[in-house]
């Protein structure tokens, strides 16, 4: 407990370094490039294109119910691919934040700890961006804007807890033992197709175990969120009480693991270089 407040009070009384940081992050991520910042945009725009081909066109896949409204497969799918698309980003550039740096650490004045979290802000702003031109794209198709827009707030905020908590794990980790960042790789691309990005897990209702299982997952509760949110169809964190909590419960215990972790070993992290 006495890690996870040290690491709350860092990110609090550094959080102006942090967003600076992050911003300066984004800049030169995509300072080589002639289109700069816009491949942010272009990468997953492909990538939601190839899937909405593959799944949606290829498969001829009937329309989707959620909350007993029918919704066509692409609308379904663009309320939540921009969101997998930020945790994954953010995971795998979390993983290795410290480890990529760790020739910088000797020069430091701020706390190990806000390197995560500058590293998954860089990935926020892009995701603010593409999700105003998922809103924008839902205006057209005929998603109009409501009430249930609110809760985003209530789940932008639940992503960056998961991510930064997950971040404080996998980023002591991958210090300590660099297989971990490549374990990590693999598992995230499988889990694109266990998050119900893109299919619906009700396929599964003959399999209620792995059904279930399934909806434990924290992501498939934010995305479930996301996709509440977007379509207007319910207060999903009150309707779903039950899995509000154990999602909250499955942050805070990976938060005070990962505190635990990362102050235990960061004073060693340059003996890893």
């Amino acid at each position: 407990m006495k890690s996870a407040i040290t690491v709350i009070k860092e990110q609090i009384e550094h959080f102006y370094l942090i967003r600076r940081l992050s911003l300066y992050e984004l800049k030169s991520k995509n300072k080589n490039n002639y289109l700069g910042m816009a491949w942010e945009i272009i990468n997953p725009a492909i990538q939601i294109l190839i899937y909405w081909f593959v799944f949606g066109t290829l498969r001829e896949r009937n329309p989707i119910m959620v909350d007993g409204e029918e919704i066509q497969f692409f609308s379904w799918l663009l309320a939540a691919f921009f969101l997998w698309i930020f945790f994954y980003q953010s995971t795998i550039q979390g993983s290795k934040s410290i480890y990529s740096r760790l020739r910088m650490l000797s020069k430091m004045n701020f706390p190990m700890s806000i390197i995560p979290s500058y590293v998954i802000f860089s990935q926020f702003y892009v995701h603010l961006f593409m999700l105003g031109i998922s809103m924008i794209i839902l205006q057209f198709i005929g998603y109009s804007i409501s009430i249930y827009y609110l809760q985003l707030i209530y789940y932008i905020f639940a992503t960056l807890c998961l991510l930064f908590a997950i971040s404080l794990i996998t980023s002591t980790l991958s210090t300590i033992i660099r297989d971990v960042h490549m374990l990590l790789n693999s598992t995230l691309r499988m889990m694109l197709y266990l998050s119900g990005v893109l299919w619906p897990i009700t396929l599964l209702a003959g399999f209620p175990i792995i059904m279930n299982l399934i909806k434990l997952n924290p992501l498939y509760y934010l995305i479930e969120g996301y996709r509440s949110a977007l379509f207007g169809t319910e207060w999903h964190f009150i309707t779903h009480w039950e899995y509000t909590l154990i999602f909250w419960g499955i942050v805070i215990v990976l938060f005070l693991f990962g505190s635990m972790l990362h102050v235990k070993f960061r004073r060693h992290f340059i003996d890893y270089l």
